[in-house]
């Protein structure tokens, strides 16, 4: 991959966060790492939510996480195709990394933080639609971090949002009907545990007393 391209807005953003204040980049250090448990925290609350829904909404939230954990695995193969070293280590001239470079090996192209964040912002928009008030903000915030604190280049992020958002779409697109029908079925299973897991689904409409007398 041709890192020249970015190289430039590379050194910008680095020499950016160095002019920051000090809590700032302590911020953009925690948020960086940090931000992906607030997507596992949104996973659970959109699989609760959904339990009371229909087999098709509880199979979506669930396959959320699925779809992120696909796109992750999408995006880290990617990086053995393009052996792209780190910006930290190659773009000399640029302000220091905020946090340790990774190691040789440990390529750049595609982002996997970004691929994770924009999979997981769309797998949940696709569990909860609402929340895309939230998530897309997040994901982007958390691949603008992967550059702020000097880990990667802006093309490694950009890729890697659309990437995880593509794969996690196309995921759970294809996997919705069947796992629909497995939701169904597990909602009529005699072990409680798998009851409560798939949820009670919607409740039936209570019927009118009197109803049918003159």
């Amino acid at each position: 991959m041709d890192s020249s391209i970015t190289s430039g807005l590379y050194r910008d953003i680095t020499d950016f966060a160095h002019d920051m204040p000090s809590w700032v980049r302590h911020l953009a250090e925690l948020w960086t790492e940090a931000g992906l448990l607030l997507f596992g925290v949104l996973f659970v609350v959109a699989w609760w939510r959904a339990r009371g829904g229909s087999s098709r909404a509880i199979a979506v939230a669930v396959l959320a996480p699925l779809a992120t954990a696909a796109g992750y695995v999408v995006s880290e193969s990617l990086k053995t195709v393009f052996d792209e070293e780190r910006p930290c280590r190659t773009v000399t001239d640029a302000a220091a990394s905020l946090v340790t470079c990774p190691p040789t090996g440990d390529w750049s192209f595609p982002s996997n933080h970004a691929s994770i964040a924009g999979a997981a912002a769309v797998a949940l928009s696709m569990a909860w639609p609402r929340i895309w008030l939230l998530t897309v903000p997040m994901a982007l915030l958390m691949a603008f971090s992967r550059v702020f604190v000097g880990v990667h280049y802006p093309h490694d992020v950009m890729v890697g949002l659309v990437l995880g958002g593509v794969v996690a779409a196309v995921f759970t697109t294809v996997l919705t009907r069947p796992a629909g029908a497995l939701f169904t079925t597990l909602r009529t299973s005699g072990t409680g545990v798998v009851r409560w897991f798939a949820g009670p689904g919607p409740s039936e409409a209570p019927v009118r007393s009197g109803a049918g007398h003159g």
